[in-house]
């Protein structure tokens, strides 16, 4: 019988997939919401404004799932 506590190669690489693509996500879409808005108010900010929230955001959770993938390989 498996043991719960390891899953397999197929899941722990579709996790990972999953968490890559929230984290590229994480990174663009404010930037695009932002640039929308911008054509829309006819502003220049909110685009670049957006992509800079967008990539501190996504290094921030990046650091995360780091120490959090590091900290599990140690335990």
């Amino acid at each position: 019988m498996k043991d719960p506590s390891h899953p397999s190669p197929v899941g722990e690489a579709i996790a990972w997939v999953s968490r890559i693509m929230a984290i590229g996500l994480t990174m663009f879409l404010p930037g695009i919401a932002g640039s929308w808005l911008d054509t829309r108010l006819g502003s220049t900010l909110l685009g670049p404004a957006g992509f800079a929230v967008g990539l501190g955001t996504a290094l921030f959770w990046l650091v995360q799932v780091g120490r959090r993938g590091r900290g599990a390989d140690r335990g």
